[in-house]
Order: C-alpha cells, then structure tokens, then sequence
C-alpha cells in the first residue's frame, strides 16, 4: 500500500469517526454506515479511537460484547469492547429509568453484570483469568443500553459495531451483589419488556462466563495504550440476550436474591 492509499484511508476512518460523533451529539439517525465498512478490528478500533477523541465527555467504563461465532476466524477475536461515558451512566430509582433511544437508530436493553476495577497495574498487557478475577473490587447488577445511530449497526458484523463505540448508549449501574463469588453461579436473570418475558439466563450464558469478559477487557485496554484504572466500569455481556426496543417500550431485568431494575425508553432529545 502506497503513502497515499495509507492516507486516504486514515482521511476515511477520521470522516467515519466524526460522523459518528456528530450524529449521537445530534440524536440524527444513520440508515447506512458513514463511510467505507470495516473488515478488520484494527480499523475498528482505529475508528473507535478518533471518535473518543472528539466526543466531549469523560470514559467512566467499557461495555464487552461477543463477536458471532461465524465472524470470530475472520476477525480473530471472540469479544469486542466500546466505551462508557459519564453523562450515559445512571442510578436506578424508585420510578423508571428513561433511556434514550436516537430516532433513526438502534436500542437494546442487556440484563448485564457489572465489575467494578480495584487496582490494575498499568504496564501488565497480559491477563490470566485468575488475576483478572482478583483486580474485581466488586460486582453489580445492571442494564447496558446497547444503543447508536446507525439502525443495522447489528447486522453489518462485529467490526462495524467496534467502529462505533460497540453500540453503546450507556449503563445504568444497579445495586452491588454481596459476596458475589459465592453466590453469582446462583443468581438467575429474567428479562421482560412490555410485560413479557422475552429472555432469562445466568451468568454462564455468556460464552466462557462474565470474568472472561473482565480479563478481555484488560487486556484489550492494556494493549490500546489505555489501561483500566481503579474505579472502571465493566459491563460483561448480555446475559438474557440483546432485546431490541423503542420510545415507549418499558422494561424490567429482575435478578434472583439481588433485585431488579426498571426502565422506560424515551425519544431521544438533542
């Protein structure tokens, strides 16, 4: 590849990451991907770089989600992450929580647990599952928001959910489990949306469990010159499944022997 085929395909990533940008700070649907579609994470990531970088708010944590089987050979990974910034993370309440969803675009609600990060050393690229386990300050229940302004942002492959924050809208953090480690093979999840239940699963349904999604996440950090740092947030994967809703759909994830959290999507408002 030429110098200038290398540029022209940096110019197309910076164009890519900005529409992107532009179109979640103007709530402005996407029908078709902005750009020439990703066919490799490195480009995915190279993406997902340029549009933190213009996007004006701070990352409180990073969503995990699963790469399709049939698409793992090709892209030679069997997770994706995206960040999680400040203004998308919510408390649940005693009413609702409104979630937006971008007219045009695409939401989901994940029943998902959530780790919190205690101290991770910052030059460790490499992960196993046992010290990834022992860097958990603790564990919590929560909803991630899988949400984005491109509508067939989940039909277009892995890469391309990469590309855009891993179609992430946010996070609403739920109540910390107790003694997690003993009780979370234990803990059952239902999802149900409009009064229906549409999902249910344990922490194991995630494809090598929840703490692989952890040490994933370390590791993919690490190596993007980005460590985790005390405090971060991890949402691990959708355990009941990815539930697509929108403005006007309410829904409740219920977690046995911990609680539940409810919420409502909203029209998003620029």
């Amino acid at each position: 590849m030429s110098a200038a085929d290398v540029q022209d395909l940096n110019d197309g990533v910076a164009d890519i990451a900005a529409r992107f940008v532009e179109a979640r700070l103007s709530k402005t649907g996407l029908s078709d991907y902005p750009g020439q579609i990703p066919l490799d994470m490195a480009t995915a990531y190279a993406t997902q770089e340029i549009a933190i970088s213009l996007f004006p708010d701070e990352i409180v944590g990073w969503k995990v989600g699963m790469v399709p089987p049939a698409q793992q050979p090709t892209l030679g990974i069997h997770r994706l992450a995206g960040p999680i910034f400040r203004r998308n993370l919510w408390t649940p309440s005693a009413e609702p929580t409104p979630l937006p969803e971008i007219e045009g675009g695409f939401a989901a609600v994940e029943a998902e647990f959530i780790a919190r990060m205690g101290s991770v050393d910052p030059d460790k690229l490499d992960w196993t599952l046992e010290e990834a386990t022992a860097a958990i300050a603790g564990l919590h229940i929560g909803i991630e928001l899988a949400g984005s302004p491109l509508t067939t942002i989940n039909d277009l492959g892995s890469a391309v959910v990469a590309s855009d924050f891993g179609n992430n809208g946010g996070l609403i953090l739920g109540e910390e489990i107790e003694d997690w480690a003993a009780r979370l093979d234990g803990i059952e999840v239902e999802t149900r949306i409009d009064g229906q239940v549409i999902g249910t699963g344990t922490a194991n349904s995630i494809p090598r469990g929840i703490l692989e999604s952890v040490r994933f996440l370390l590791e993919n950090l690490a190596r993007r010159g980005r460590p985790a740092t005390e405090g971060t947030l991890v949402s691990t994967g959708a355990v009941t499944g990815v539930h697509r809703v929108h403005a006007g759909s309410s829904s409740v994830c219920a977690f046995s022997g911990v609680g539940e959290i409810r919420c409502s999507v909203v029209r998003a408002e620029a």
